[in-house]
């Protein structure tokens, strides 16, 4: 893999190492800029943040069960289970990290070792 990258000089090879390093930077500290306690946040934006959290998990849990098949072995049983798991843990723990690893591995555990 890392064959192509064998006739690149180390002059193009850092250009874009730091390319992509001020990139990522900007995409960091850009907003922090731009919104600042200097200045009042726009009534978009804070609807923005409000509403689009929502919105993109809602994406989230379409794509991700966009291929389940229901009517070939296993039903959708696996990931209806680890959707109940993950809204429990979320509901009782309130904790974001715990939700999503708990689903996670609920899941991992169904489809390998339970619905094989």
């Amino acid at each position: 893999m890392l064959d192509k990258f064998k006739n690149m000089g180390w002059k193009k090879f850092y250009l874009i190492y730091a390319m992509c390093t001020l990139g990522t930077m900007a995409t960091r500290f850009l907003p922090f800029m731009i919104f600042n306690e200097k200045r009042t946040t726009l009534k978009y934006i804070t609807y923005l943040g409000r509403v689009l959290p929502g919105a993109i998990f809602s994406m989230l849990i379409v794509y991700c069960l966009k291929n389940v098949n229901v009517t070939s072995y296993s039903y959708g049983l696996p990931e209806l289970i680890a959707i109940i798991v993950t809204v429990f843990l979320h509901k009782w723990k309130k904790q974001m990290l715990v939700s999503i690893a708990g689903g996670t591995i609920c899941y991992m555990l169904l489809v390998q070792l339970v619905f094989i």
